[in-house]
């Protein structure tokens, strides 16, 4: 009876985890194009996909929506989000007036170690991109520029590039070219060596030049045939 006890104290805990997974792999799938925006998803093809319960699809959906990855319409259920041409302008047009401030300070504040941890972080990006793993370098992609704005030491910023970020891996993951993380290989690293070099001024325009760059090569609008089988795309 005290094992059974222990093991029921412990559901919790692994139900949040397993929470986490549905939401990372619809995540993924929405990033990896193969659920294209607009679809509708189905709770009983997701419960059946995952094999789980509705409640669990449910508390999975909420979070996707506060991610904004999926919309959840009254009375017609979850659909994947779907931002138009509008929103996305709207997103890189507060990261241009955010993050170029955000590569100026870190330009005057890295150390050493900030630089060490930057540069490793590209040679995983550089991994990603020569192997073609595609959500891997958006992944990474984001998140160069959320350690920039952890270098520039201003929580507050922090917390806007995060959200931003999010923001645009979806709007890349929906609209930018197959096969790519819309991000010159070489952007990355010519922002390390002006933060390497303390220039300010240069890191603040190559920021700009980099996010005009990504906006420029976004396919916006672009017609997608859904998938017809929901449940056949999460079977591993």
């Amino acid at each position: 009876m005290g094992t059974g006890i222990a093991t029921a104290e412990r559901d919790p805990k692994a139900e949040e985890l397993a929470e986490e997974e549905i939401v990372e792999r619809i995540f993924e799938a929405v990033i990896d194009q193969r659920l294209p925006p607009g679809m509708k998803l189905s709770e009983a093809a997701l419960c059946e996909a995952f094999g789980v319960g509705r409640m669990r699809i449910r508390q999975s959906l909420l979070l996707l929506s506060s991610r904004e990855v999926v919309e959840l319409q009254p009375n017609r259920g979850a659909f994947v989000a779907s931002p138009s041409a509008e929103q996305a302008r709207e997103v890189f047009e507060t990261r241009l007036m955010i993050e170029p401030n955000v590569a100026r300070l870190a330009a005057e504040r890295a150390t050493p170690a900030d630089i060490d941890r930057l540069a490793r972080h590209l040679d995983l990006e550089a991994d990603a991109l020569r192997h073609n793993r595609r959500r891997d370098a958006i992944r990474l992609s984001g998140q160069f520029h959320v350690h920039l704005a952890e270098v520039a030491g201003n929580s507050v910023a922090l917390r806007m590039v995060k959200e931003l970020v999010t923001r645009t891996s979806l709007i890349i993951g929906i609209f930018g070219s197959g096969g790519a993380s819309n991000c010159r290989d070489e952007d990355h690293g010519e922002i390390l060596e002006a933060l390497g070099s303390r220039d300010s001024d240069r890191a603040a325009g190559l920021m700009s030049r980099h996010l005009e760059h990504i906006q420029k090569h976004l396919a916006l609008g672009g017609q997608v045939e859904p998938p017809s089988d929901l449940v056949a795309i999460f079977r591993r």
